[in-house]
């Protein structure tokens, strides 16, 4: 059973405090060096794997940043606490971008990450809430997270609760009908205690979005379905942190953050082939170099 890094977590909150009372600037330079610690940390553990989805690990990683170093009331040392909110990766393929922003905050130690997809690892492939501290639903087959999010909103508000839902889809997860039918009954209750956001990198697993099933205009169907949308920059923290808040209107919230599949890696921006190809050791050892510089 994984247990909570105590160290870990001291980092994690020392990072939170820092983001909390710094000027814009120092937020960007923070946040900017954690989510690149992590997309490292993304590239080691897949090149260990030799297995995962390493496009959407780091186009996604800007995103998950924000929520854990800066949005998302949440406590490693007491991951049931009930009162907090409550986070959905809907795009369950991506479970190495999760499991490492996790361990980066103390859920666990991030030297478990070196098991991803191992025989009897908790780190599965998809992430699993009975394996992993911090995983609040299994998700894996894609369309279930937006439906599972909607009853936690309702939930939250039955409950007389504060906590927020948030759920990051990715987009080309949208051809699924199972998110519109969640989306229309999220826009009827008014769940604005519920946020999505859209990882919109514009690839999919061997095509363009818009060349499979085009998407666009994807704001406006959101808007048609009695949602709030906003539609950021997915890499610019600041932009992030904005659209990460948003104003209650009594109507649920979309983030659609436009991002670049592979980011941080010249070689693997937007390249569909990077979907879940593994990169070689020498590879990985160039990415690792862009990263640090």
């Amino acid at each position: 059973m994984l247990q909570v890094d105590r160290e870990q977590v001291k980092r994690w909150r020392a990072l939170r405090r820092l983001i909390e009372t710094s000027d814009p600037q120092a937020q960007a330079q923070a946040l900017r060096a954690a989510s690149d610690s992590s997309r490292a940390a993304v590239l080691r553990t897949i090149r260990t794997a030799g297995m995962g989805h390493v496009g959407g690990d780091l186009s996604v990683l800007d995103i998950l940043t924000c929520l854990y170093a800066a949005v998302l009331r949440v406590d490693p040392e007491w991951p049931d606490w009930p009162d907090r909110d409550r986070f959905i990766l809907s795009k369950g393929h991506c479970a190495a971008a999760l499991y490492t922003t996790l361990a980066h905050s103390g859920f666990f130690p991030p030297s478990a990450l070196g098991t991803f997809m191992a025989p009897l690892s908790p780190l599965n492939g998809h992430p699993d809430r009975t394996k992993v501290p911090g995983v609040e639903t299994n998700t894996g087959p894609l369309g279930h997270g937006l439906p599972v999010g909607v009853g936690a909103a309702i939930a939250g508000r039955l409950a007389g609760s504060s906590r927020r839902v948030y759920v990051v889809l990715g987009d080309g997860e949208l051809q699924e009908g199972s998110n519109w039918e969640a989306a229309m009954a999220a826009g009827h209750r008014g769940l604005d205690n519920l946020i999505a956001v859209v990882d919109r990198n514009r690839l999919q697993q061997g095509a363009r979005t818009e060349a499979t099933n085009r998407l666009e205009p994807l704001a406006d169907k959101w808007r048609s379905f009695g949602w709030q949308v906003s539609e950021v920059d997915g890499h610019d923290h600041l932009a992030l942190l904005s659209a990460l808040a948003p104003e209650s209107t009594g109507r649920p919230t979309c983030v659609i953050a436009n991002t670049v599949k592979g980011k941080g890696v010249s070689f693997m921006e937007d390249r569909v082939e990077w979907h879940h190809k593994v990169p070689s050791p020498q590879q990985t050892e160039a990415a690792l170099l862009e990263l640090a510089q």
